[in-house]
């Protein structure tokens, strides 16, 4: 069965895109820690991060480090916090979190509620800082 976020990369499920290659898309996190949370996932579904090739794993990290940029020149932070969990949804994907201080980081923290308009504007907001 497909995860969550191969429904995502086809289209089935929406999502607040940021930015997306061949191979990776990220994407705001509807459940987010702090304003400007973003997910960041390889195309491909494979569930473990350490299972990547080489060339998948260098290449997910470097969009990443693209994306947390954008979203540093977005968000008012410290810091881009990154978390590799896997356990929630069986798809490589890194959290991307903006932080000020270290609970910022916690996922044991109720998630911030943010509206459409809100998630909309965040997404348009960091596209155009790519």
């Amino acid at each position: 069965m497909a995860s969550i976020f191969t429904k995502i990369v086809k289209g089935e499920i929406p999502c607040y895109r940021v930015a997306e290659t061949d191979d990776f898309l990220a994407f705001l996190d509807i459940r987010p820690r702090t304003k400007g949370h973003t997910l960041v996932i390889t195309k491909t579904e494979i569930n473990y991060l350490f299972d990547l090739s080489d060339e998948l794993y260098m290449g997910l990290h470097l969009f990443a480090k693209e994306i947390a940029r954008a979203i540093e020149k977005t968000v008012d932070c410290e810091r881009i916090a990154t978390a590799v969990v896997g356990l929630e949804v069986p798809h490589c994907h890194l959290h991307l979190i903006p932080v000020r201080q270290i609970s910022d980081f916690s996922f044991e923290r109720p998630p911030l509620t943010l509206s459409d308009e809100e998630m909309a504007s965040l997404a348009e907001a960091i596209r155009k800082n790519l």
